[in-house]
């Protein structure tokens, strides 16, 4: 019993210095980052300092695709895709073409909250919106939600058909219905469409904005 204050003061300093080093200085160095152009200059008296006039990375958040981020949230996308690239050395990330650059800590700075993910079941989602791309990635993502095997099969991602609407065409067709071909075995009847609710196309407009497609001058996109 006599050391016991002693085991109390090295279990203290312990927990301490590990907290410390791990935890409050990576708070400190991800909370003293901002954003910034995607090159810097020389202000004359040998300092690097931000264009002036160049856009700031990376973008805020916002629109009607944060409100798809609640829906990939609540959706579990976050527990089979990530969104992190490892850089070369770590990993066949840029070899699978799934983006131009390695992730660094302040492409995250703008996200109130930040899905990494813990696993890859499916790809990597970083730079989605950079793979797939305007009416046609909008398309596709659209029919890979409602029905996986339309656009990959033998995909295991569950379908989502319950963010769609199965409804009979009144009249004209309607401009967001979702375009299944009509050769393939998961076409419709005829007579019938598909078309996203709110939440779909809101998810979706949040997978478009995933986009690495700016430089950082800590991690360049190399030609």
């Amino acid at each position: 019993m006599n050391n016991l204050p002693l085991l109390f003061c090295g279990i203290f300093f312990t927990l301490a210095f590990s907290f410390t080093g791990i935890v409050l200085s990576s708070h400190l160095q991800f909370g003293n980052l901002t954003l910034s152009t995607e090159e810097l200059e020389d202000d004359g008296d040998g300092n690097l300092v931000m264009v002036d006039g160049d856009p700031m990375y990376p973008r805020l958040e916002g629109g009607v695709a944060l409100q798809g981020k609640q829906v990939y949230i609540e959706m579990g996308c976050i527990y089979c895709h990530s969104q992190q690239l490892r850089r070369e050395s770590h990993g066949a990330d840029m070899d699978r073409g799934w983006g131009p650059r390695a992730s660094v800590a302040r492409d995250y700075i703008t996200q109130k909250r930040v899905l990494l993910g813990t696993m890859r079941t499916g790809p990597d989602l970083t730079n989605v919106g950079g793979r797939l791309q305007g009416d046609a990635g909008r398309d596709w993502h659209h029919k890979h939600l409602y029905n996986p095997q339309i656009t990959s099969k033998g995909s295991i991602m569950p379908p989502f058909a319950f963010l769609y609407t199965l409804q009979k065409i009144d009249g004209d067709p309607s401009v967001n219905a979702i375009s299944i071909p009509a050769d393939s075995e998961y076409a419709l009847e005829p007579g019938y469409e598909i078309v996203p609710t709110r939440r779909a196309v809101a998810l979706v407009e949040y997978l478009l904005s995933l986009k690495i497609d700016y430089s950082l001058p800590e991690a360049p996109i190399l030609d």
